[in-house]
């Protein structure tokens, strides 16, 4: 992620998931912008499926 816009856009979304009450909220998707957003490789995480 090198570019601004796209670290904005990226904010954005996650703002829209967190707080619109009108988003269904996607905790997969979260936790992949708050990796992508801090730089770490999402890909190297060990996923653990829900329920485990």
């Amino acid at each position: 992620m090198t570019e601004p816009d796209d670290f904005e856009a990226k904010l954005a979304e996650l703002d829209r998931l967190l707080n619109d009450p009108e988003v269904r909220m996607d905790p997969d998707r979260v936790w992949t912008i708050l990796a992508e957003i801090s730089g770490k490789d999402v890909a190297a995480q060990v996923q653990v499926p829900v329920g485990a």
